[in-house]
């Protein structure tokens, strides 16, 4: 599913699934957030293997453990929705430095 993807391409990947998680969430809508949960995780093992720019890790780091919280936090509300966007927001912003 990811194969040759670079590492923007992935990052930018995983901010649209945040988004859609996101609008999903704050619309009460949770049926498909666990699948796309499971998506973005495959996106972002396939970005810790693909080569990236110093510049990045810092960002990556934080992700990293941001979405962990994200993903083992059942209770999928208006703030989850709003972590979940921010990052989409991050992530959009800083890929071009992947």
């Amino acid at each position: 599913m990811t194969h040759n993807m670079t590492a923007q391409e992935l990052i930018l990947n995983i901010a649209v699934n945040l988004g859609r998680l996101s609008r999903w969430a704050s619309e009460g809508k949770t049926s498909r957030i666990d699948q796309f949960l499971a998506e973005t995780q495959e996106y972002l093992t396939e970005l810790e293997k693909a080569s990236k720019n110093e510049q990045f890790m810092h960002t990556l780091d934080s992700f990293r453990n941001n979405f962990k919280k994200l993903k083992d936090n059942p209770k999928r509300d208006e703030l989850w929705a709003e972590d979940a966007l921010t990052w989409a927001n991050i992530l959009t912003h800083r890929a071009k430095l992947a």
